[in-house]
């Protein structure tokens, strides 16, 4: 019997010592919070950079005669500004840029060259999180000086339109990196040769292959997602 009773007032002293331990004070501060991770979109304003290779065809006529046709080509590079709107998977934006190059070429007979050029475009994309697969078109200017042997030299401000494809890939939440490819059509643009007077007429077209990198604003702040 008063074995049962040593044993009983055991296991209840045992028992309120575990409850008072956990009445007691803790020195453990509350859990540490971390805040969920900012979701990536390509919504934003940003700016960048450029730099590629640029080869096209051009075609002159004088008094309505073919006399030449070459393909100049060059380097070119320059910066950019632009904004996109991320709709789901697809992304709407508009772009501009604006260039300095070397491209020109010559036959002996007639030769231009293109110092200056730029485009205002339109972009629309798929993307798959942080890939954007986008095609881009619009308006295209170009600043041209055209000789012949004679020795005319005129300069045309020309308007055309540029339409091409590209990739880019953001390597994190601001930097991207981009490839794309576009066509350039000038038209075909008169002028009148300033020391002999003959009436020239010329189709300037290019291709360009270039690569870029682009900076996006956080300008609202990005959107977060929680994790549980």
């Amino acid at each position: 019997m008063f074995k049962k009773i040593l044993l009983s007032t055991v296991a209840l002293a045992a028992m309120s010592g575990a409850a008072l331990a956990a009445d007691l004070p803790t020195t453990k501060g509350p859990p540490i919070y971390s805040p969920p991770p900012p979701i990536f979109t390509w919504t934003g304003v940003y700016i960048g950079g450029q730099v590629g290779y640029e080869w096209g065809r051009a075609y002159t006529t004088a008094f309505g005669v073919p006399v030449s046709a070459y393909t100049p080509d060059g380097i070119v590079g320059g910066g950019h500004v632009g904004y996109d709107y991320q709709i789901g998977t697809f992304v709407l934006g508009i772009e501009g840029d604006a260039n300095g190059a070397s491209y020109r070429g010559g036959d002996g007979i007639n030769a231009s060259k293109e110092p200056l050029d730029g485009s205002v475009r339109g972009r629309l994309g798929y993307a798959w999180d942080r890939a954007l697969l986008y095609a881009t078109g619009g308006v295209a200017f170009g600043d041209f000086n055209n000789s012949d042997i004679a020795g005319d030299s005129v300069w045309n401000t020309r308007l055309g339109w540029t339409a091409g494809a590209g990739v880019e890939y953001a390597l994190d939440n601001n930097w991207s990196l981009r490839a794309e490819y576009r066509y350039t059509d000038f038209g075909r643009y008169y002028f009148t040769g300033n020391v002999t007077g003959t009436p020239y007429s010329t189709h300037q077209y290019d291709n360009r292959v270039q690569a870029g990198f682009s900076y996006k604003f956080d300008m609202m702040g990005a959107p977060v997602v929680s994790k549980y």
